[in-house]
């Protein structure tokens, strides 16, 4: 059995969800439609026309990409162009394009992640927060013999996160009551007549990156045919987002000792760099992309470098005036996401016993020649 398209990408948007995209960016389905059964899903970093005919030959009719195919307003789908040509060769073998871009960046075990994870950051923390989940406080009230399995669906699907705390809840005993109106099905009582019934209230919070999710499993697991419950909105904040990740390393090391972990790690060849090769370096930053504007955030996080892509020769010079070592291993360093992303969603769809096939692109998207 094939996964739904909505499936697929419920599942995509469990590991970056679209609200943690920053405003200017284009996420979500950018070509195609969903209400389809997938066969296969190709993991790219770019859509190109190589990616596109591998794709094809793969049997792959969604592409799940990183870097945008739509990013600007189009005015007009012109297929004797270069991406009009692209756009036709998509929709003529029903392909899709989905996009995770600063979302998967912004991600806990997203992109940043990754990069951290293969340069040996250890404690990682956002370099610059961008978002804060907003916090509600969940309660409702549950008849006695159904409190452990409501309780339990509400904090296994998030609610409840408190710092370093999961799981954590407020129950208080009482009684409620009511009265069945006509043509209800109540779970106790009789229609007509005041139920009093012994009830727990629990209380708990709920981010809304997760609060849709809470909510349905909570009226899955409740025997209510009404559910009595409330979501207040809260002054406190939730855990916060953001773009890098800045850490120390397990032992101090020369800035051109830790040039080759970053070319082992992030599989460049090349890289450039700002800085002398005999500075110690115990705390680095990381950015895919373009990260070298917060090089100034880094520096106030106490990096000693940060690696990024896309510097420019001012933003050097500034940096190194400022004292933060650089290094750029090029945009494409963030092809690290083709094989994580196709091991989570290989994972997700076999374990919900689907037939639908995974594969991280091949084609290298590298713009640049390095002679």
């Amino acid at each position: 059995m094939f996964a739904k398209g909505q499936t697929v990408i419920s599942y995509m948007e469990q590991l970056a969800p679209k609200h943690l995209a920053e405003e200017w960016d284009n996420v979500g389905l950018q070509l195609g439609s969903l209400q389809k059964e997938i066969t296969g899903v190709l993991v790219a970093l770019d859509v190109n026309d190589a990616v596109v005919d591998e794709a094809v030959a793969k049997g792959c009719n969604l592409i799940i990409a990183h870097h945008a195919i739509i990013f600007r307003p189009v005015k007009a789908i012109q297929t004797d162009t270069p991406m009009g040509k692209l756009y036709e060769k998509l929709i003529k073998n029903d392909i899709a394009v989905y996009i995770s871009h600063t979302n998967l960046d912004v991600a806990e075990g997203g992109m940043n992640d990754w990069m951290a994870e293969a340069l040996g950051i250890v404690g990682g923390a956002p370099i610059k927060d961008i978002h804060t989940d907003q916090l509600s406080k969940l309660v409702v009230f549950v008849p006695k013999d159904h409190h452990q399995k409501v309780l339990d669906a509400i904090l296994n699907a998030g609610a409840g996160w408190i710092g370093n705390y999961s799981h954590c809840s407020f129950n208080i005993e009482g009684y409620g009551t009511f009265v069945p109106r006509e043509g209800s099905d109540p779970y106790i009582g009789e229609a007509g007549k005041m139920e009093r019934a012994e009830e727990i209230r629990i209380e708990t919070i709920v981010p809304l990156s997760v609060r849709n999710k809470v909510v349905q499993a909570m009226l899955k697991a409740h025997p209510y045919e009404e559910v009595a419950y409330d979501l207040y909105s809260m002054d406190l904040k939730g855990r916060s987002f953001g773009l890098g990740r800045v850490g120390r390393l397990e032992e101090p090391v020369t800035l051109g000792e830790f040039i080759e972990t970053v070319k082992k790690g992030l599989d460049v060849e090349h890289v450039r760099v700002v800085g002398d090769l005999n500075r110690k370096i115990r705390k680095a930053a990381v950015m895919g992309g373009s990260g070298a504007k917060y090089y100034n955030s880094a520096i106030f996080k106490g990096a000693d470098v940060l690696v990024t892509g896309d510097i420019d020769y001012h933003t050097a010079q500034d940096a190194h005036l400022a004292g933060i070592t650089l290094i750029d291993p090029g945009h494409n360093a963030e092809k690290i996401m083709k094989v994580k992303v196709a091991a989570f969603m290989s994972g997700k769809l076999t374990e919900h016993k689907y037939d639908t096939t995974v594969f991280a692109s091949e084609i290298g998207t590298e713009p640049f020649r390095f002679l």
